[in-house]
């Protein structure tokens, strides 16, 4: 049974591998670190089809060491010890290079039973995560390699592999195959970075493509109905996926509808219907806030009437609070008040509530002094009276710093206002 395109193109050389130049290009430390020969334990964290294992395997070619693969999905603690079993034999004198693949996978004991040989350097471990190793790798094994992010391929790079993986097809079908230019690049962006997923999409159009006395033709046709639709990575436990709420905030908060729109279309075509809704609350309080308070308003009947709907109409009413909330104006003042009072709770900073501000409504509570001096703030005109509301221990705190927008610049000068004429007719 013939293996699979991507693997019968493997690149034997760094030099041909495409993408990832940021760590393969001559100059760049992995390079630099491959080709001497001298392997440290690594992590390479990055999305499936972007060249982990042909690193790998390159990486252990050139090193001289013995390379056994595993992957964790299906291997156990007895996988590894069958390994170390042979650690002397006479095959490994160079010693032994583990590629293990999908570490995540394991669990915490099944990581640390790396540990002893990774430490004497008896093995060098090269693990492979598509998931943020900093969150799904024990700190145990983290802190004893070097973590290299490989990132998705550019689709300009995926045509290169494409011709380079032609030029076998042909030599091993004996066949000319000719693809359309627009084929080729439809091929590459809707991989979305994925290469191997790109050579299988080949591989199929190749096996499908019509025989005529030039050989093999690969249409624009062909290619779209050989890919159906674009490849859409989105895992709702994964990396990416926080990456994207991330990224939906960030640019809601920095004021562009276009890429809230953008974000949020990555959210719901992945169908994450409920986080789209529960961060859009989030950014109404967070980052507009008190510049413009009916947003959360807007926000939850937005939000209210998209779970009544359910995807696809959902996006509709999403869609309109994502954009009030992007061009309205943002304070952040509410975040960071509840935040620096949170601090002073955690710090032990509390104190006392004052007297005049406790429960008063009990038989009793006016002989243990509850309440005797406070001051109805209804009573007074302009309904404010000053009187101290925190503890003693705290009076002076700080938390409300209004942001310079116009609700809160017509709220600081009404209390201005009011409060000054207080101090005048003391």
């Amino acid at each position: 049974m013939a293996s699979p395109l991507a693997d019968r193109i493997r690149p034997q050389r760094l030099e041909d591998c495409v993408g990832q130049k940021h760590l393969l290009s001559e100059d760049k430390m992995l390079y630099r670190l491959i080709t001497g020969g001298k392997i440290p334990n690594m992590i390479f964290y990055g999305p499936s089809g972007t060249g982990k294992t042909t690193v790998a395997n390159i990486a252990a070619r050139l090193s001289g060491k013995t390379l056994y693969k595993l992957n964790a999905t299906n291997a156990s603690v007895s996988d590894i010890k069958a390994i170390t079993a042979n650690l002397d034999s006479m095959g490994h004198t160079e010693g032994i290079l583990l590629y293990l693949d999908e570490i995540q996978n394991f669990n915490k004991k099944q990581q640390q039973s790396l540990l002893e040989f990774i430490e004497n350097g008896s093995i060098t471990l090269i693990a492979s995560t598509t998931e943020n190793p900093y969150f799904y790798i024990y700190n145990a094994i983290l802190s004893r390699c070097t973590v290299f992010e490989f990132l998705p391929i550019m689709a300009e790079d995926i045509e290169e592999a494409l011709a380079r993986a032609l030029s076998i097809l042909e030599e091993e079908l004996g066949l000319t195959i000719t693809i359309d230019p627009m084929a080729a690049k439809h091929i590459a962006e809707t991989a979305c970075g994925d290469v191997r997923k790109a050579l299988n999409t080949l591989e199929l159009c190749v096996q499908t493509a019509p025989l005529t006395q030039g050989g093999l033709e690969v249409s624009l046709e062909l290619a779209e109905q050989s890919t159906q639709k674009k490849a859409f990575r989105h895992d709702k436990d994964g990396d990416s996926h926080y990456d994207v709420i991330s990224a939906l905030q960030k640019s809601i908060r920095g004021s562009d509808p276009d890429a809230a729109m953008h974000y949020l279309a990555r959210l719901l075509t992945g169908g994450d219907l409920l986080t789209a809704c529960r961060r859009l609350l989030v950014i109404a309080a967070e980052d507009v806030g008190l510049a413009y308070p009916q947003a959360i308003t807007i926000t939850k009947a937005c939000v209210d009437a998209a779970l009544q709907l359910g995807l696809p109409e959902a996006r509709i009413p999403l869609a309109e609070a994502a954009l009030v909330l992007a061009t309205a104006p943002k304070s952040n003042s509410a975040i960071m008040a509840i935040d620096a009072a949170m601090q002073d709770i955690s710090a032990g900073h509390a104190g006392d509530v004052p007297m005049h501000l406790r429960d008063a409504h009990y038989s009793g509570a006016g002989k243990l002094g509850r309440g005797l001096t406070y001051q109805y703030p209804h009573s007074y005109p302009d309904h404010y009276v000053p009187q101290q509301y925190l503890p003693d221990t705290i009076c002076d705190r700080v938390y409300y710093r209004g942001c310079d927008n116009k609700n809160e610049n017509a709220l600081r000068a009404y209390w201005e206002r009011i409060k000054n004429k207080k101090e005048e007719t003391k």
